[in-house]
């Protein structure tokens, strides 16, 4: 099974890093969203909406997709709202509303309520990806790459040293051993990264640096924890079978719906400030 999903992980990773560097900007908006729509397909299973429900909610959320990323191309000044507006929503999503949902175990079982859950978590990430990309990227591909060095970090601590289960009733594997692999790992990670950019000057930056990638894998372990409590609701084990050894989409992109909108959040606001300044 693990060398499955290393082989998957590998092919994946280098058609990745073909399309992130190699093709144009509308092929990579396309690109995101193939992605939202997968997750898309896959959520509304999940969500088990009946009657070729999930064919409906993949139709709408291609239209949604549509409209945000047309309205970019028609009045740029409302789009830049727009875009602070949805990746807002996201942030209070998971800032807010997505903590005690995992910790008081909530079971949320209308599709319709799910449906909408579902655009939140989705349209957002798929937003982040085309916004980061074009800034730069390796704006993008440095927000993913910390997110996957959590994941592998905590994968291998957890299998090493795991004892205490982290969320058991959620996801049996994770371990709060595998946290503090994770924490370790992305923080050697800022380290090599600072340190071959050249572009992180003073103590207090590089200290502001790894204390936000430690943040940045709690919100990565809430998004595979999230996603995990939802398929359990709906009794499968992935959220599909697109991915030999890894499952759907989703089961892939679970840590980056909880991080890259914020990230782009960010970016955004630091967009602002420099205006203002």
């Amino acid at each position: 099974m693990l060398k499955q999903r290393v082989i998957t992980g590998l092919v994946l990773a280098s058609l990745l890093l073909a399309a992130l560097f190699l093709l144009p900007a509308m092929a990579w908006s396309a690109l995101a969203l193939g992605v939202v729509m997968v997750g898309a397909f896959e959520w509304g299973r999940l969500a088990k909406l009946s009657g070729g429900g999930e064919w409906v909610y993949l139709g709408l959320t291609l239209a949604a997709m549509a409209g945000v990323i047309g309205c970019g191309l028609v009045v740029a000044e409302q789009f830049f709202i727009l875009k602070l507006s949805i990746y807002s929503l996201a942030a209070l999503f998971w800032l807010v509303v997505a903590p005690p949902w995992l910790l008081l175990g909530w079971q949320v079982r209308r599709p319709l309520v799910l449906a909408l859950v579902g655009w939140v978590v989705l349209i957002p990430t798929g937003l982040a990806m085309i916004d980061l990309r074009a800034v730069s990227p390796w704006l993008l591909l440095a927000v993913m790459a910390l997110v996957w060095t959590a994941d592998i970090a905590a994968y291998f601590s957890g299998r090493k040293f795991g004892k205490r289960k982290l969320a058991p009733s959620i996801s049996p594997g994770k371990t709060w051993e595998g946290v503090a692999g994770a924490i370790l790992g992305v923080s050697c990670y800022v380290i090599l990264v600072c340190w071959a950019s050249g572009q992180v000057r003073g103590m207090v930056n590089f200290v502001m640096l790894v204390l936000i990638s430690w943040v940045w894998v709690v919100l990565s372990v809430e998004g595979d924890l999230f996603e995990s409590a939802i398929k359990r609701q709906a009794g499968v084990k992935d959220s599909g079978a697109l991915l030999p050894g890894h499952g759907g989409i989703l089961d892939r992109i679970d840590a980056m719906t909880s991080t890259l909108p914020l990230a782009a959040l960010g970016m955004l606001l630091a967009m602002i400030g420099k205006g203002m300044g």
